[in-house]
């Protein structure tokens, strides 16, 4: 490394591993005090989770022959981690627009920093998100079949989709029509708590819709931790919600970047 490069880095606080993570932890703390991140991923889904499991559960479950508990818990588990990302995306654009990007940009530090710190704060985020709807999933009749870490790993499912979806909304919502993009993306996810498979069997679905049911990432994750909770399928649907997850990033990884940077080099006007 050279000099320069060194000073740089000490200037800021260290690598940038060190650097990620004191920014992941500066979001971390910010969330904490905004409404809105608290509310779409912890409070909306954990309302939705009640919803669904006092209103809807005996009908659904006797219309389908199905335990819904295994199919809601997974489902607003994964509502909760890409509601969450979605509201970061809001924020994040409401910092490009007052100029903290710009002001990220001329301080001393790696910028790749900003970006990756981000994206380690969601997957925090997600995971801690889960193990909460989690717990009162175990309160409203969920059991884990097949153990403790079986469903430690189930936690960590949501995690592994929002990576690819975060890398997306970190590349939108820096554009200058971010906040109508990432308002769309969450309209979409919406739309989708009643159209995946862990709302009702693919077969409950008309069946021109059953494909896109089926495969769609969140149902693909929802199978996955339903697996591992209650048992069924596990590796075809992890593999799918892996390649959901790593298309989104493939996708949206070089816009991210090319996007952030154009945003942190946009000089704010007051």
């Amino acid at each position: 490394m050279s000099r320069s490069a060194k000073t740089r880095n000490d200037t800021f606080g260290g690598t940038l591993p060190v650097q990620a993570v004191v920014h992941a932890q500066r979001l971390l703390r910010r969330w904490s005090r905004q409404p809105e991140v608290l509310i779409q991923s912890v409070i909306f889904p954990l309302a939705l989770l009640l919803m669904y499991q006092l209103v809807l559960s005996k009908l659904l479950t006797h219309t389908s022959g199905h335990v819904t508990i295994y199919g809601f818990v997974p489902l607003v588990m994964v509502m909760g981690a890409l509601l969450g990302a979605i509201a970061t995306g809001g924020a994040l654009h409401r910092e490009r627009e007052s100029g903290l990007l710009w002001r990220w940009w001329v301080l001393p530090g790696n910028r790749a920093a900003l970006p990756i710190g981000g994206l380690l704060a969601e997957c925090v985020r997600a995971f801690v998100t889960a193990v909460l709807l989690l717990v009162v999933g175990v309160a409203l009749g969920l059991r884990f079949h097949h153990g403790w870490l079986d469903a430690v790993a189930a936690a960590f499912v949501p995690v592994l989709l929002v990576i690819g979806l975060a890398t997306m909304v970190i590349g939108l919502a820096v554009l200058q029509i971010g906040k109508t993009v990432v308002e769309f993306a969450g309209l979409l996810i919406l739309l989708g708590a009643f159209f995946n498979t862990g709302f009702v069997p693919v077969g409950q679905y008309a069946s021109p819709l059953r494909p896109i049911v089926r495969d769609q990432p969140m149902s693909t994750a929802v199978d996955t931790m339903r697996g591992l909770l209650d048992g069924g399928p596990i590796l075809v649907p992890l593999l799918s919600t892996v390649a959901w997850s790593a298309g989104f990033a493939v996708v949206f990884g070089a816009v991210a970047l090319r996007s952030y940077r154009a945003a942190m080099l946009t000089t704010p006007v007051h």
